[in-house]
């Protein structure tokens, strides 16, 4: 009996260290191949909705301290500097460092324009919109109700 036995956990021993076949590797593979290629688009539409969120909230920066700044002088407009990225009176003092564009991305994501209104199509040219007589501000690639316009 106990020859049996012995014979018996030998052979299983034996089967167990062959490793996997190459059906079973195949089919992990391919499994595997599903799960990215329904995580990977998903994940690439996080990376997008980041960048416009990030805009967004940077837009809200900017325009609460365009407005700190309108009370803490007598309502008026900081100075900002058409071209440049530079908001006068806002950066550093509130806002630390210029804001980026995140949405529109690239060399001229900081940059300033003067408009009295959001855009009306895509653009990488600027990464902001400031109202010289109004103070208000809009982020460049985004309409009037703050919405990410979509890349062409």
């Amino acid at each position: 009996m106990l020859e049996r036995f012995s014979t018996v956990w030998r052979g299983r021993a034996r089967a167990a260290g062959r490793g996997f076949t190459l059906i079973e590797i195949l089919i992990v593979v391919v499994i595997l191949g599903i799960l990215a290629a329904i995580v990977v688009p998903s994940m690439a539409s996080a990376t997008e909705e980041a960048k416009i969120n990030a805009t967004f909230s940077e837009a809200q920066k900017i325009r609460k301290h365009v407005g700190v700044y309108k009370v803490q002088h007598s309502g008026a407009i900081p100075p900002v500097v058409e071209g440049s990225d530079t908001w006068e009176g806002i950066v550093p003092e509130q806002l630390g460092s210029s804001p980026i564009n995140s949405w529109v991305g690239g060399p001229h994501a900081q940059t300033i324009v003067f408009g009295t209104g959001p855009d009306t199509a895509f653009h990488t040219d600027y990464g902001w919109i400031f109202d010289p007589s109004t103070g208000y501000v809009w982020a460049a690639s985004f309409d009037a109700n703050d919405v990410a316009m979509p890349r062409p």
